[in-house]
């Protein structure tokens, strides 16, 4: 893992989470610029992803492999479930959901540096 994109996806996920939290304290729905921003942070976790990946092939593994792709998976399908969430519920519960899923992208950036380990 580079120290560098870690370290930008969990930022960009902070700051979508306080920008999440701010509606759900003023009891907004999620707007379609939030969901702009997820998208941004879900192009940081592919590219996070594929570079994980090409340092994997070529021989920097994780300490754990089965762990780390999991936390990897989760994360990237936490977003598009949020945004999804996001359309359905037009309340400031999809705020909320927002402000979780990613607070959860910034914690498992965490957890992904963490089973990375010594590679």
């Amino acid at each position: 893992m580079t120290d560098a994109l870690l370290y930008a996806v969990a930022a960009a996920a902070l700051v979508l989470a306080g920008w999440a939290g701010w509606f759900a304290v003023r009891d907004r729905a999620v707007v379609l610029r939030q969901l702009w921003g997820a998208a941004v942070v879900e192009g940081l976790l592919l590219v996070q992803a594929v570079v994980a990946g090409v340092r994997q092939a070529t021989g920097a593994d994780p300490a754990e492999p089965v762990v780390f792709w999991g936390y990897v998976v989760t994360q990237l399908v936490l977003l598009p479930a949020a945004a999804l969430w996001a359309f359905a519920e037009r309340t400031r519960w999809s705020s909320v959901v927002l402000l979780v899923a990613a607070a959860a992208v910034a914690f498992l950036q965490l957890r992904l540096d963490q089973t990375w380990g010594t590679a």
